[in-house]
């Protein structure tokens, strides 16, 4: 299934981040704009059918996602993919089913980049499996046509690195094979798995990449602020870029993005959201964090969400303290009120 033009104009989309992109976060991101398409924390495949095996309806990087209306409508102002993982083709099958069955989603991602050990070492998943061109091949034309199957022009998309090691790159035979197998894009890491989130990203692999195929190609690392943004999709060819961890620091890069693309002036798509406005959203954010998780729980996730607020506070760093100290919701509030502008 083609990639629908929505998601390339903008052509800026969040990378799943496992602990950050959650329903809160990506709220946020929505709420400043210029983000084409917003991605969830990755699914384990096999997890989420032994819960719902068990019964178990608790689903934390569901959270916050409508069920699919009976018309199938969507119900997000910008498109939703959730990115599922696994080595299980036949469980990434019937989990793409049954998320396109119930959930108001948008497209299905499916992730052989992840370098973490427990997903590469232990659950012979993520970017484990670049060394099996054929194997992924395989998940890519089982999701896709359960896909087709479920929802008719539901998208499947890929993510992946470079290869396991510099002497391991392989991504071009792999991109290959995902693109054979029918997936509507490709998302290129410019990392290996042993480099993890250290060292440059190579986007001029990405490029090769980009050169080789004919499905979209979406570069991914180092991307941390518009003029990134800018000179990647000039320089590299790539038809949209992935935007993760610079995204936790200023959110709004995604709008800022579009903007300075559109050609608007620095005085433009470089303005910062004022403190009020930071500190709105900083109480929503907590609002929403309250409506799913206990005090406690609530007070600690946002420890995590600290840095995508307080930018242009003078006591920024403090704010960020108290906040990471925070452990009930009286301390959230405090911290807030003692270093935000006073106000509603």
């Amino acid at each position: 299934m083609p990639l629908p033009v929505s998601f390339l104009t903008p052509c800026l989309w969040l990378a799943p981040m496992a602990g950050f992109t959650d329903f809160a976060f990506r709220r946020l991101v929505e709420h400043y704009g210029g983000v084409g398409l917003l991605t969830t924390e990755m699914v384990h495949a096999r997890g989420f059918l032994e819960m719902r095996r068990r019964g178990i309806q608790r689903q934390d990087r569901l959270f916050g996602i409508a069920p699919r209306g009976a018309d199938g409508a969507t119900q997000h102002r910008t498109p939703l993919s959730v990115q599922i993982w696994d080595n299980d083709a036949a469980a990434l099958e019937e989990t793409a089913h049954i998320l396109l069955s119930e959930l108001d989603i948008q497209a299905l991602d499916l992730n052989f980049g992840c370098p973490m050990d427990d997903v590469v070492l232990k659950a012979r998943s993520g970017s484990w499996l670049l060394q099996f061109p054929e194997k992924i091949a395989e998940i890519v034309r089982r999701v896709v046509l359960a896909a087709e199957q479920t929802v008719p022009g539901t998208p499947v998309t890929a993510k992946v690195r470079l290869g396991l090691t510099a002497e391991q790159i392989c991504v071009l035979e792999v991109a290959h094979a995902i693109e054979e197998a029918g997936a509507a894009a490709l998302t290129v890491h410019g990392r290996t798995t042993e480099q993890r989130y250290s060292g440059q990203a190579d986007w001029e692999q990405i490029a090769r990449v980009k050169e080789a195929l004919h499905i979209p190609v979406i570069g991914n690392g180092d991307v941390r602020s518009p003029w990134d943004v800018q000179r990647v999709l000039k320089d590299y060819g790539v038809d949209g870029v992935m935007i993760g961890r610079g995204a936790l620091t200023q959110p709004w890069i995604f709008r800022q993005a579009q903007q300075l693309l559109e050609g608007e002036p620095e005085s433009v798509w470089g303005r910062v959201p004022s403190a009020e406005e930071q500190k709105a959203l900083l109480l929503e954010h907590f609002h929403l964090l309250r409506q799913y998780y206990s005090e406690r729980d609530a007070a600690v996730t946002m420890r995590r969400f600290a840095a995508c607020y307080g930018t242009g506070l003078p006591n920024a760093k403090k704010y960020r303290l108290r906040i990471n100290t925070a452990t009930c919701e009286a301390d959230f509030y405090e911290a807030v009120q003692t270093y935000f502008p006073k106000g509603d």
